[in-house]
Order: C-alpha cells, then structure tokens, then sequence
C-alpha cells in the first residue's frame, strides 16, 4: 500500500499594520507546491487587521487555529508599529503554538518572536535597516544582517519583504527537496536561489557614469567553478585592476569574490548532493574544492552538517 503523506498546515498570523505583500507570500510560494501544504490566515482575536495600506483584511480564522499548525509564520509590520512590549493578545496567541511546531517570521516578524523570548540564545536576522535596533532592543541575540535567511532549526527568520520568498522556498527545499522547490520556483517566476546576502541591498553611492558591471564575469565563473579561480582571473576577465574589481563585485553582491565562489560551489555541491550518486570526492573535486575534506569543512561551515547527513536529508524528502 502507497504511503499517503498527510498535508502540512502552515498557519499564517496576521497583525494588525501588516504588509500586504509579505502576508501573501506563504499562500503564493507554499500554495504552488502541489498539495503539499495547507495554508489558512488568522488574527490573535479572528477579526480584520488593518494593513500597513489604505484597506483592511479580513481572515477566515482565529487564533485557536495555531494550536493545529505545523508550521507558524509571523508576518510583518510596518516599523512604526513595532510594540516595545509585547501585546496581551499576541503573547496569548503565541502560546498556542505546539512545542513541536516550526516557526518562521518574516522581516520585522522577527521583533515578535524575539519580544516572545522565542530568539533567547538563538541566531536571528531582520531587515538590515533596523539591524541596530534590534541589537539594541535584544542584545542577547545573535542577530546576523547579512543574510537573507536562518534556518535555526525549528525556529526561523528571514529579512525584508521579498526574503519572505527565499524562506518559503528553503522550507520546500527543506521538507521535499530541490526539485520540488526548483518547480515551484518556475511556478511562481522567482529565481530558486539568489545569491549573497542583504548587503547587495544596503544604499551604496551611486556608481560613476559608464562603470562596468561583475555580472558577465560572475556568469563566466559559474561555467569553470571546477577551475582554481583567482581574483586575477577574474579582473583581467572583467578587464579591471585588483583593486576596482573587488570593490564593485563587493558593492554590486555584497559579498567579497572568495566568498561568493565558496557560496556557490557550496550551493552546487547541494545540488550534487542531492541529485547524484557521486562520491563527497568526486563532488568536490566537479565544484571547485581540493578535496572532499574541504567541502565537508565548507558545507558545515554553510549549514551545519556534513554532506552525507545532508545526502540522507535531502534525498529522502525528495523521495517521498
């Protein structure tokens, strides 16, 4: 007899000053994933919330519902209405989630979960322009601005607005593989996975008239990122000195080039990883690394686990 996997429920909370955009995202990303996940909207007292814009949104539930969630997202709210205390009702609604169920906040979510002593020893991000704030507010949190996403096990925080995509995404990755989360990707015309961090986003000055773009050099790498790759290689390639290619490169993805070859011979390695029987050696050796003892070192440095922890994860949620 085929084994029938019961459907996810994702319970979306929705609090009042909420975006529009961010509190949609679950339904869009999650919903394309072929009946895999349920996913319902509630409020902490099953009324409308007003959002961050000129309308009010209704919901179909109140927050008796997060009892029933596997997963949890706290969606957003506009700055102005961060709480320094946490309200009553939320606090109340917060504690009907299951010790067992996966939490997800999305941008300024994340001052929720962390008012809700849910952060405490935790690594967390938020959008990075309220990264000192939160600092401020909880500096016994080990916030990291950089990222658009951590995956801190059960609990999880993603940055501003469209990072909101980015976790969903890692959450089909998560729970059925990459294929499944490649398809809904295609769904919803949204890359699979983007490159760097929020830092690519941080205002920088306005680059002089006519600078050259990284771009066609970083599309360049990712066809030899078996080949060693210097940073010379790469300027005389973007025909740059040293020096002015490091800077743009860092400016336009937020990342320095070392570090963004290692991000994408560790995201090629998962992919591998994940739709291969290649040995760890052979894999390290079709990325870029010396040897299969450099990219265990490089995949737990990225996500924690080794790559045969992550084979096992990974090909058996494709599986299912």
């Amino acid at each position: 007899m085929r084994h029938v996997e019961r459907t996810h429920r994702v319970v979306v909370l929705a609090l009042d000053g909420v975006y529009p955009f961010e509190l949609g995202i679950p339904s869009r990303i999650l919903g394309a994933a072929d009946g895999r996940y349920e996913i319902l909207t509630c409020s902490v007292d099953g009324r409308p919330v007003r959002s961050n814009a000129d309308f009010t949104i209704g919901v179909e539930h109140g927050p008796e519902i997060l009892a029933t969630a596997d997963t949890v997202v706290i969606t957003p709210v506009s700055s102005d209405r961060i709480p320094a205390e946490l309200p009553e009702q939320v606090r109340a609604a917060l504690a009907l989630v299951r010790p067992e169920a996966r939490i997800v906040s999305i941008c300024t979510g994340a001052f929720v979960l962390a008012a809700a002593g849910l952060l405490d020893g935790r690594r967390a991000t938020t959008h990075w322009q309220l990264a000192d704030h939160f600092r401020r507010r909880y500096p016994h949190i080990d916030l990291d601005p950089d990222v658009l996403f951590v995956d801190d096990g059960r609990i999880l925080t993603s940055a501003g607005a469209a990072s909101g995509v980015d976790i969903c995404l890692h959450l089909v990755r998560k729970d059925h593989g990459s294929e499944l989360a490649n398809t809904v990707a295609r769904r919803c015309v949204v890359p699979p996975f983007r490159d760097g961090g929020q830092a690519q986003y941080i205002e920088q000055p306005v680059p002089e008239q006519g600078a050259a773009s990284t771009a066609e050099t970083r599309a360049w790498a990712l066809e030899r990122l078996d080949e060693p790759l210097t940073l010379t290689e790469l300027a005389a390639h973007a025909r740059m000195s040293l020096r002015t290619f490091a800077r743009r490169f860092n400016d336009e993805v937020g990342l320095s080039p070392g570090r963004w070859l290692i991000q994408q011979r560790v995201a090629r390695a998962r992919h591998l990883l994940e739709s291969s029987d290649l040995s760890v050696d052979q894999i390290a050796g079709r990325v870029g690394f010396a040897t299969g003892a450099s990219l265990r070192q490089h995949l737990h440095a990225a996500i924690g686990v080794s790559p045969q922890v992550y084979r096992r994860t990974f090909q058996t949620a494709a599986a299912r």
